[in-house]
């Protein structure tokens, strides 16, 4: 049976997909990014399982999955071989153990090269949650809310800088509006999953760009080791004139439905309070993007400060919000702060150690 350490199986090519052979309900759950689900039970079929293995025996519970299994072989072939047309497949479960040593007998004998995950999925997790203590050389990028940070980080990665896009992962901008035009979240465990990935790729020496987050981004919460670098990491305060930010905010909430930012509005009611939560309403029924946000800014620009205290900052002045000339001048700042090195030819090395 060949099977593999997790960085091989890892860095197998491309064109040979990985098969996840769990009940959808653990595939949904958390998977690895890019796995494709390949179930060899069903969600309902998986509990049964476990329910016979717990009241009457082991003996039974494999009986039973082989009755599960056995009607099912062709249409699994079948299946993989329009998932993996060259008839290679790189296979795991939870441990390594009797489910994908079933699928790959069955995909053996049906022509396929099979590649096993040793210690399976749990393996992976492992190594997910390894993955976020390892000392990290980071920038944070911070401002208040409407400076445009993540219009920046793309910027700043287009330029060839390392980028940490914890919104994207999250699928959620962080605040009450985070969510509005988005998909959904991921869960947490694939949260993590994915964000382990992103980190295996960036460099460990070289400063990777982040922007500041709460220790939660919507329903998601970045893991405790990794925010523990980010809050110690020197942080970069873009500051944008008020005017500019209320109406980059108008011009991108203008495009969104009025009854989603209403919702928004009444997740913060509480902290806007009943006087300031009635004006934001009115402004969304009149039209008048600018007003509500004004409204809500106020209640942001005073959480974020207070978010500031004890933290080593290098504050960037600008009097736009357009990216490209934001990034240029964190990039400068943070050359000029010794957080960067500088190239011959310019103010700061879009990748240093290139």
């Amino acid at each position: 049976m060949p099977r593999l350490s997790l960085p091989d199986f890892l860095q197998g090519p491309a064109e040979v997909p990985i098969l996840d052979v769990r009940a959808p309900v653990e595939y949904t759950q958390g998977h690895i990014p890019g796995a494709l689900s390949f179930p060899l039970f069903s969600d309902e079929e998986r509990a049964r399982i476990g329910t016979t293995y717990k009241q009457m025996s082991q003996e039974k519970a494999v009986l039973l999955g082989l009755d599960f299994f056995g009607p099912r072989m062709s249409q699994m072939v079948k299946l993989a071989q329009k998932l993996a047309p060259h008839k290679q497949v790189r296979l795991h479960c939870w441990r390594g153990g009797m489910r994908s040593g079933a699928v790959l007998w069955l995909l053996e004998l049906a022509g396929f090269q099979v590649q096993l995950l040793n210690k399976g999925y749990k393996d992976y997790r492992q190594w997910v949650l390894q993955e976020f203590g390892k000392a990290r050389a980071l920038l944070v990028l911070g401002g208040l809310t409407g400076s445009g940070k993540t219009d920046v980080l793309q910027a700043l990665a287009a330029a060839g800088q390392p980028v940490l896009d914890l919104e994207g992962l999250a699928s959620h901008k962080g605040s009450a509006f985070g969510s509005i035009g988005l998909p959904a979240q991921p869960t947490q465990e694939q949260f993590e999953n994915d964000l382990a990935a992103m980190l295996a790729t960036l460099p460990t020496a070289t400063p990777t760009w982040v922007e500041d987050e709460s220790r939660t981004i919507g329903s998601v919460h970045v893991p405790p080791p990794l925010f523990a670098q980010l809050h110690a990491a020197p942080l970069l305060v873009l500051e944008i004139p008020r005017t500019v930010r209320v109406r980059k905010l108008a011009e991108e909430y203008g495009r969104h439905d009025p009854a989603a930012l209403a919702a928004s509005i009444l997740k913060i009611r509480k902290r806007l309070g009943g006087l300031a939560t009635k004006e934001a309403l009115a402004a969304i029924g009149e039209d008048d993007m600018e007003k509500m946000v004004s409204i809500v800014l106020d209640y942001y620009d005073r959480t974020y400060s207070h978010g500031l205290e004890g933290r080593r900052v290098v504050r960037v002045t600008s009097e736009t919000a357009d990216p490209l000339v934001n990034a240029e001048l964190v990039r400068r700042a943070a050359t000029e702060a010794g957080l960067l090195s500088p190239t011959p030819s310019g103010p700061a090395n879009p990748n240093p150690g290139a």
